[in-house]
Formats: structure tokens, sequence, C-alpha cells
């Protein structure tokens, strides 16, 4: 028996929070890669997407370090800990985080042309094809290794084809820089690598915001609101960050480059079908996930509480509503829930089950929260509808707390990767947002 709603978020918030600390720094696992010849130990400071150690098979190989998933781990880590949830083992690991994404950005692809012959003759002849070419490789050096959207956790660059390059990695973190910084929880012998992790970030950012790349889903390539929200996020608050430390130049740069960013997305506004335009890619080609639940992880992730593009930005919740009509007429699950549907990414996903996701469902949780949090009149419906979202949540959720990416739409059994790093961390940030929202 799960008891009552709040009870249950009670004890999954303590089970996620435990479950979430198990992905970082998991130096006690090992992954073997046999078709690529590979063995990979987590390093201390890593990030892995699920500690599942897990083949395709059918579970996909997340054994990964994802650039933005790090992120926002690392982040929730952050509100564990300013909550008082979890002690000094925090700043541990957020040490340890800055210490092994600074060596990240000491790799070189360009060294690894001399291996090219041992890289290919390790791989299983059916696994060849999966590899990239030396000149990708040598692509990746100096800030690209950012862009290089995930690495295996021992701080070696990934040899398998994905979806590259990717731009809301730097962003994301240095939002979660900053807000470890500002806050004051950083100690004083990691201070120094987390500016200087925090500048390379903002560089990056302020330098590539306005490029084409890989989307969150890293689907498609093209213009996409998420990137492009998070890194106006990111430059703003980075502008005020670098004024204060003496650095205006690079303040100024930011800050001209945070208001572009901004401006640039009224652009997205889809008047007629009445929301945010997930993504803009090149002419002839359309995408048909104009509606894309990534248009709200952008409100949540760039922590706005005011102003266009934030959670109190009617067109944002506009384009909520229209997701959740969606799903609700999508989904079989959803076919007879009066509020708080399962939510997915976009109409016509193939990935796995095709959703649902907690994640994304906890995203639609976290928005309603801030909004009520925010002081909005109707502030009561607001977190009576994200309340909606965590018992839905509860429902699909097993007795033992574990959390998957999916849960099927038609059955509601779990699927895709087991234990995903990111679900955790998005229930944790759900309920810290539920605590405002109650307590304001």
């Amino acid at each position: 028996m799960k008891g009552s709603l709040a009870d249950w978020i009670d004890r999954q918030y303590r089970r996620s929070a435990t479950a979430m600390l198990r992905g970082i720094s998991a130096v006690d696992l090992l992954k073997k890669r046999p078709g690529f010849g590979q063995v990979v130990c987590a390093e201390r400071g890593s990030v892995v997407a699920s500690i599942v150690l897990a083949d395709w098979d059918p579970e996909p190989d997340y054994f990964f370090h994802w650039f933005r998933d790090s992120a926002i781990v690392i982040d929730a880590l952050r509100v564990l800990h300013q909550a008082g949830d979890l002690g000094i083992e925090a700043r541990m690991h957020f040490g340890d985080f800055v210490r092994f994404s600074l060596a990240l950005n000491r790799i070189d692809g360009r060294a690894m042309r001399a291996e090219s012959a041992q890289r290919v003759a390790r791989a299983q002849p059916g696994f060849r094809k999966f590899l990239r070419d030396d000149e990708e490789l040598a692509g990746v050096h100096g800030e690209w290794v950012v862009a290089d959207t995930r690495v295996n956790p021992d701080g070696t660059l990934d040899v398998s084809k994905w979806a590259r390059p990717q731009y809301d990695g730097p962003p994301l973190r240095a939002l979660a820089l900053l807000r470890w910084i500002n806050a004051g929880l950083v100690d004083s012998d990691v201070i120094g690598g987390a500016t200087e992790l925090l500048r390379a970030d903002l560089d990056f950012t302020r330098r590539h915001w306005h490029e084409s790349s890989f989307d969150i889903w890293e689907e498609e390539r093209g213009h996409h609101y998420y990137t492009q929200r998070v890194s106006a996020a990111a430059l703003e608050l980075g502008a005020r960050w670098c004024a204060s430390q003496g650095d205006h130049e690079r303040a100024d740069d930011c800050a001209v480059q945070s208001r572009a960013a901004l401006s640039g997305l009224d652009a997205y506004w889809l008047d007629e079908a009445g929301h945010y335009r997930s993504r803009v890619l090149p002419d002839p080609l359309r995408s048909a996930k104009d509606l894309d639940m990534a248009v709200v992880f952008s409100a949540i992730h760039s922590g706005a509480t005011s102003g266009p593009h934030s959670v109190l930005d009617p067109c944002m919740q506009r384009t909520l509503a229209r997701l959740e009509a969606l799903f609700s007429s999508l989904y079989a699950i959803n076919r007879k829930r009066a509020a708080g549907p399962a939510m997915g990414r976009y109409e016509g996903d193939v990935y796995h089950s095709g959703g649902a996701y907690y994640f994304s469902t906890l995203a639609a949780a976290e928005f309603c929260y801030r909004v009520a949090a925010a002081g909005n009149a109707d502030a009561p419906r607001w977190r009576e509808e994200g309340d909606a979202f965590l018992a839905t949540v509860c429902e699909f959720t097993p007795d033992d707390g574990a959390l998957s990416e999916q849960f099927d739409q038609s059955t509601g059994v779990q699927t895709s990767a087991r234990h995903l790093t990111w679900s955790y961390a998005a229930f944790v940030t759900a309920v810290a947002a539920r605590r405002s929202a109650v307590s304001g």
C-alpha cells in the first residue's frame, strides 16, 4: 500500500535521492563493451546516465557521462544540499565533478590517430560500422570537447557514432556551477577549478548559442528553443557573476548575447497553433516535432520565474496545456484520467515504447509548482495540477521506487533504460518546487 499521496511523495523523495547518488562517482561499476573491445571503469566525479550495465538487449547502454544529464543531476545535488537532506557528501561530489570536468576539457582527439588501426582491430567486425572515423575524433579538442554530447565515465572519448555536436551541455553546466557558487556552497579548494570551468562554459555559450546543433533528444540538427533558452539564462546569470568578479568585458558580452538569445525566442511562437515551436530546421525541412516537451523543460531548467519565456509566460503555459491535451488523447493510460496525464516528448515518438516518460511527467509537475510558488493568483489550482501529475507518477512507480526512463503508454510497464539518473533528479527537483509552492 502506498498510503496518502503526501506520504508517498516523502518516501519516494528519499528513495530518489539515494538512487540518484548511485549514478555519481559510480567507481564500483565496470562496463564491458565487447563489440568495441572496451572495458570502462567510472572515475570519481563522473555521472552515469544509468547504472544498469545494459547492452541494447533490449535496454539501451547508458553507461556514459552526458554533459546535459550530468549538469541536471549536479544541480539536483545542490537542491538536496540546500534543503538539508544531504550533508558534506554533496560538496565532495561537487568537487569531484568539477575536477572530472576540467580533466575532460584537456581531451585531445587528435592523439587518437596513432591508435586508429588498433581501435578498429579491437572492435568486432559487426561493430566497426558504428565507429567514428579519425577525422571526426580529431576534431574533438579544446572547446569542442564539451560539444561532443557524451564521454565515457572513465574520462575518454566515446568512439561510437552519435548525434553531435550538441550545445545545451555548456549552458546547463554553467547554470549548475553558478547556482552552487552563488549559494556559497563551494569549498575553498574547489572554487578555483569551478570558476575556471564556468568561464570556459560561458565562453563557449556566448560564441556558439546561435549556431545549429542537435536537439535535447539528439535526433535533429537545427536551431532549438531549449538550447537557446538555457543559453540565454546561463549568459544572463553569468553576466552578473562576471561583473561581480570585475570581469567587465566578458560580462558585457554575456549580457549582449543573452538579450539576443532571449529576444530571438519570440519568433518560435506559433499563434494559430497556440504554442512555442521547439525547433527550426534547415529549409526545406519542417519538423513534425514542433509541439515538444523540450519547451517546458527549458522553462524549468532556465530557472526564470518572471517575464517572457518563463513559467509565468502565458504563452509558455498555453504550450504546456497543448501538450497535456496531446498526451491525454494520445496515450491509452490517460484515457480515463481527469488531470495530470502521463507526459511524453512529442507526437510520433518511436524510441522504445515512445513514452510516457517519468522525467516529462515530473517536469510538468515542477512547472505547475513553480507557477504556484511565483505568487500566481491561481496558486491553489496550479498546486493541485502539480499534485495530479505526481499522482500519475505514483500510480506507475513500483513499490521499490525504481524509476526507468519510460513507462509504456498503453500498459504502464517500465521500459527503456532502468534506474535513469535523470528521472531521480527530476523527482528531487519537482518535490523541492512543491515544497516552495506549499510554503509560499
